[in-house]
């Protein structure tokens, strides 16, 4: 496979992203949506992959990660992914590829852009008509976040700063916004 052009280092945000072959669900149930979660909470764990956001949706997926430790990104979401896939072709009885290529990574490297990233990941579902409040969407971490239950806000404020408390996240993500976010983080075809 062609090399990533994305250099991952320690301490930076990436957003990462993949969506089902031929835009089709990746999530068929509540049993699907946790099996991956305990994945990406396992294997982040294992890697040393501070998942700072992250938004499951039935055809596609959103995380913005901050590494701990060279080269561990792309073994994290291989594993996740590839354990998933595996597991859901079993346990469907289906054969093929589950993902559309190889999942698409972004440097975040601007405040302006993590913050518009982060409320832009949050705010997917309720964009997709799935729900009315990002916090009713049981598969991202909108709920945890807003609350300071976050493993990586656990000694002070969210995003490095950026929102000094979860109240203050929830109040950017929940005004109306009209900024467009930087960069190409679109998933192709979109």
């Amino acid at each position: 496979m062609p090399r990533r052009g994305v250099e991952f280092l320690i301490g930076e945000f990436y957003h990462l992203y993949n969506r089902g072959v031929d835009r089709g669900p990746i999530f068929h149930g509540p049993e699907n949506y946790r099996y991956f979660l305990g994945l990406l909470h396992n294997k982040a764990r294992r890697h040393e992959i501070e998942l700072a956001v992250y938004c499951l949706m039935p055809n596609h997926f959103h995380l913005l990660v901050r590494p701990g430790r060279e080269d561990s990104v792309s073994p994290f979401l291989a594993g996740v992914c590839g354990s998933y896939a595996q597991a859901l072709n079993a346990r469907r009885e289906r054969v093929g590829a589950l993902f559309q290529g190889r999942y698409r990574a972004e440097h975040v490297d601007r405040d302006a852009y993590l913050m518009h990233l982060a409320r832009y990941i949050h705010i997917n579902p309720v964009a997709a008509g799935l729900v009315v409040r990002p916090q009713d969407w049981p598969y991202s971490n909108y709920r945890d976040t807003i609350a300071g239950r976050q493993a990586f806000a656990a000694d002070g404020p969210l995003f490095g700063g950026l929102f000094p408390t979860g109240r203050a996240y929830r109040d950017f993500v929940e005004r109306p916004q009209t900024v467009e976010l930087p960069g190409s983080f679109k998933l192709p075809g979109s």
